[in-house]
């Protein structure tokens, strides 16, 4: 017995070593691992379960299709796959292929470009046999999307023909001699070229030249596509397919240009805009036309002089042209004639004077009127053509822009919203009010119904009622289109649907919506925990669909729209919640009955994130995505009951080669005894007799996102915690609560309490602690900098340094004022400059410039659409003068977060080299130490290292 104990022990002890051994040879994450990490996207399942398919991509480079067999498992890869379908009959996979990354870089590298470089194919797969068939050249597919059998690909230009000896003339199918070269002249412009209709099942093609647009009907029956004009001999013009006929069939040719082909349900109405009007022309005139299949003639249904036409309107050719689902109406587009103003051909262009001029009776600012020009150039009016009675109606208006339908837009009634009374508000008034109106769609009456509502009124799916969260009082309203009272729904529930813990100085928003149950019987709202079925003629009380479950066990259950073609749930559906527990942030599904009242079923719940549940139309299969800190969110597959789990993919195996790290819950209390949450990251084998150096990052609150996976990947504005805590960094995330007007002050309240539980802890280094931040966490960075010395380094990315001057500003991005951020939002101040002056001064970092002995890593980029750009400058010239040690990266170009691949690979090796001199001793490199001379820019990134390792110093007290 003594032997087999020491040999138990001697074989734990082995395994423990061995164990040790495999963790001491983990790899450290690394700036050169992101190329390598991938990401899952694409995924679909077919109509049957029986195949789902996804892609697996690198962050930069070549990626790859799978299709996987859910009868066999049996999986099949494709090089490059992308924008992959399944065929409605669930017997066809039809995707496109990439080139070679690799290949298109090189041509770049020779200035190829456009036409010069490779382009997509496309792929064909017969599921039954996995038999593929590709073609090259293809820049598009279309699938009909309710029918089966057919496939319509459009491909790119031909490859130029290699010079040849001069063609023999008389050769057949030559041109002939005796024509006029008049009719032969190419249009150098033309864009088409040649869609081709593939029957899926015998292989059989259809080619069509000259194509520039194409659609199918819902159920395959009907190709419509345009042709570009090529000469006088071949028009542009619109074109039919029958698939059951197969013939073609012209509908209209001669004009110019025809644009926004659109069918009908059934596929037998087409209609499309059309004009004789030159490119050139300073005014374009488009016409409304119209074709069925039953008398297949083409005709005008609006024009500019159309019956109900406004005056100096005219159709839109930028609207979207929708019928509805009974076929019998048309709703397309219309807008003002724009001024025509004559060009001065006496004027040099140097002469014209380039100003914008403000006024204080402006609707919207000159910067959100530049902004929004193209918008406002291609904005259209929403207008409808009854196709029985043969008359135009005009719904949208200049003062009532916004009309919605119906879900089937059968309706006889329609909602008007409009906001033009009060858009001179917008900047500081939010949330914007805006009145609402019933338009009949039979008598072309209006009445308006609501006035300076803060919601955001629709029609239900039938379009009986109008319904709205209203924030002025908390509650959801409904009335009906039929002449009805506006409704307060919730008013005598006894439990708030407004959010809870909303902090900001504005009226908080409601908690979601769920959908409207069959007939328009009733709605779905949600509360903090629970889902709420409401009667929206208020004559029955409001049922606790959940039976406050939620609120019990501390959940928030969500409804999972599962068909996302859904216009309304079933009166006796089965609901698939998310269910996700705000105490322990565990995480899943249940199951819950729109036809009673009763505690939902546990499905799944485990300690891990999940998202994108998806359902196969015809089947009981389900994918769903599910991961946490440690482990990507891959793919899994299951039935309805959630019984058996299977996992699907596995993107990144490389990532047991890493050290990793944990994540833990932590709780404390603010300065004022708020309790708080959040999120400590440790390095892999922890060893809490150790001292880590350790980072805070932080924004408003995050400690829900406890499960949610990081990949190593080049930062836009803030640390990569993988990498930090893979390098043997603690990386804190504390959740902050704000009091209004002390945005800053509550910043310190809630995070230094929560630094200082984990010091006393005994595991942080409490000499070699550093903050970062990106926007709103750079604000408050820059704000605690000025108020404490407790850390040694701090990174802030686009701060606010000096509200009084952000307020003035412009969030150059929609050019919109700034001044709502501070009165209303997430500044948080809750009045204006002129109000409350000394708030604002008290929460600006500048003025207390003088204080900071922190080190700061400013990134603040010329393109900033978000946060001035001037409000870096401002606090880096300040403690610049004062000698502090302060740098700037300003990329150039770039916006609030860093969008191009390089830049962001950049700024993650410089953050990396910023922390380690500071929180690790290690050398300082060159940006930091001799900066980059403009003259050298481009050329000498300043990134090798030049100062010797020092030992890390302590943070002054």
């Amino acid at each position: 017995m003594k032997k087999l104990l020491c040999l138990a022990v001697v074989f734990s002890a082995g395994l423990l070593q061995a164990e040790a051994q495999q963790q001491t040879a983990k790899k450290t994450l690394t700036h050169d691992v992101y190329d390598s990490w991938n990401g899952l996207s694409g995924d679909k399942i077919s109509h049957n379960g029986k195949f789902v398919l996804y892609n697996i991509n690198p962050q930069e480079g070549d990626g790859d299709l799978y299709i996987r067999s859910m009868v066999n498992n049996a999986t099949a890869k494709y090089n490059r796959g992308s924008k992959a379908s399944f065929s409605n009959d669930s017997r066809f996979a039809v995707f496109q292929i990439k080139p070679e990354h690799q290949k298109v870089r090189a041509l770049k590298l020779k200035k190829k470009k456009g036409d010069d470089l490779p382009k997509d194919s496309l792929a064909i797969v017969s599921l039954e046999d996995m038999r593929v068939v590709k073609v090259p050249r293809v820049q598009s597919y279309k699938l009909p999307k309710e029918g089966s059998g057919w496939l319509a690909y459009h491909l790119e230009k031909p490859l130029p023909e290699k010079k040849e000896a001069k063609k023999d003339t008389t050769a057949a199918g030559a041109e002939k001699t005796g024509e006029k070269k008049s009719t032969l002249k190419k249009n150098k412009d033309a864009k088409g070229t040649d869609l081709v209709l593939r029957n899926l099942s015998t292989g059989q093609e259809h080619r069509f030249p000259r194509v520039v647009d194409y659609i199918f009907s819902e159920q395959g029956n009907m190709l419509y596509f345009v042709k570009d004009e090529l000469d006088s001999l071949h028009q542009a013009g619109v074109f039919a397919f029958s698939t059951s006929e197969l013939k073609e069939m012209p509908i209209d040719t001669g004009l110019v240009s025809y644009k926004g082909i659109s069918t009908d349900k059934a596929g037998n109405q087409l209609a499309y805009v059309a004009t004789a009007d030159t490119l050139k022309a300073d005014i374009r005139y488009f016409s409304l036309n119209y074709w069925n299949t039953k008398s297949r003639e083409s005709q005008v249904l609006a024009d500019t002089v159309a019956k109900g036409m406004p005056q100096d309107w005219m159709v839109s050719e930028h609207g979207s042209l929708i019928f509805s689902e009974d076929g019998k109406r048309l709703f397309f587009g219309t807008f003002p004639r724009p001024v025509r103003y004559e060009k001065d051909t006496t004027q040099l262009e140097e002469d014209k004077v380039s100003l914008d001029i403000w006024t204080y009776k402006d609707p919207l600012i000159q910067p959100m009127q530049l902004k929004q020009n193209d918008r406002t150039l291609k904005r259209s009016f929403l207008a409808m053509y009854d196709l029985r009675g043969g008359k135009m109606q005009q719904l949208a208006t200049l003062e009532m822009p916004d009309v919605y339908l119906d879900a089937y837009k059968t309706g006889d009634v329609a909602l008007g919203v409009s906001d033009e009374k009060y858009k001179i508000t917008i900047g500081y008034d939010t949330p914007t009010r805006k009145d609402a109106y019933l338009i009949d769609l039979k008598k072309g009456t209006t009445k308006q119904v609501l006035t300076e509502s803060r919601g955001n009124p629709r029609l239900s799916p039938m379009g009986k009622y109008v319904y709205w969260y209203e924030p002025m009082d908390s509650s959801w309203h409904a009335m009906s289109t039929k002449g009805g009272a506006n409704i307060n729904l919730t008013k005598k529930v006894g439990v708030p649907f407004y959010e809870e813990d909303f902090d900001m100085p504005m009226l908080p928003d409601d908690y979601g919506f769920g959908g409207w149950v069959e007939n328009d019987s009733h709605l779905l709202v949600y509360d903090k925990h629970d889902i709420w079925k409401l009667d929206p003629t208020g004559k029955k009380a409001a049922v606790n669909l959940t039976d406050t479950y939620g609120r019990q066990h501390n959940l928030r259950l969500r409804y999972e729209k599962l068909d996302p073609e859904q216009k309304f749930i079933p009166a006796n559906a089965e609901l698939y919640l998310s269910g996700f527990n705000i105490g322990t942030k565990a995480d899943g599904y249940y199951k819950e009955y729109v036809s009673k009242e009763a505690k939902p079923e546990q499905l799944i719940s485990s300690d891990h994130a999940y998202t994108s549940l998806s359902k196969a139309k015809d089947n009981n299969l389900v994918t769903f995505r599910r991961g946490d800190f440690r482990n990507y969110n891959d793919l899994y597959t299951s039935d309805l009951s959630f019984a058996n789990v299977q996992q699907l993919t596995d993107a990144n195996p490389q990532a047991a080669e890493y050290k990793w790290g944990t994540v833990e819950l932590v709780n404390w209390k603010s300065t004022d005894g708020i309790p708080l949450q959040g999120l400590l990251y440790k390095p892999e084998n922890f060893d809490a007799n150790k001292k880590y150096p350790m980072l805070v990052y932080f924004y408003e609150r995050s400690s829900d996102g406890i499960h949610n996976h990081r990949v190593p990947a080049p930062s836009a504005s803030t640390i990569n915690i993988p990498l930090f805590v893979s390098n043997d960094y603690l990386v804190f995330v504390p959740d902050i609560v704000y009091q209004n007007g002390y945005p800053g002050e509550s910043a310190m309240d809630c995070i230094i309490p929560g630094v200082q539980m984990l010091v006393q802890q005994g595991f942080v280094d409490d000499r070699n602690m550093a903050l970062q931040g990106q926007s709103w966490g750079g604000y408050q960075i820059a704000y605690m900098v000025t108020r404490t010395h407790l850390f040694k380094a701090a990174m802030a990315g686009a701060p606010v340094s000096n509200m009084t001057s952000a307020y003035g500003g412009i969030r150059w991005g929609t050019g919109l004022s700034r001044q709502f951020q501070y009165e209303r939002t997430q500044s948080r101040i809750g009045g204006t400059l002129w109000e409350k002056p000394m708030q604002f001064i008290e929460n600006s970092p500048l003025f207390f410039a003088d204080r900071v002995q922190t080190p700061l890593l400013i990134m603040h980029n010329d393109n900033d659409g978000a946060v001035p750009w001037y409000q870096g400058i401002e606090y880096f010239m300040a403690l610049r003068r004062l000698n502090k040690p302060v740098w700037m990266l300003v990329y150039n170009g770039e916006e609030h977060n860093l969008m191009q691949r390089k830049n962001r690979k950049d700024l993650s090796v410089r953050m990396s080299q910023f922390f380690d001199h500071y929180l690790k001793g290690a050398p300082a490199p060159k940006w930091m130490e001799q900066g980059v001379p403009s003259v050298i820019k481009g050329k000498d990134y300043g990134l090798e290292l030049v100062r010797e390792p020092e030992v890390a110093g302590e943070a002054k007290e």
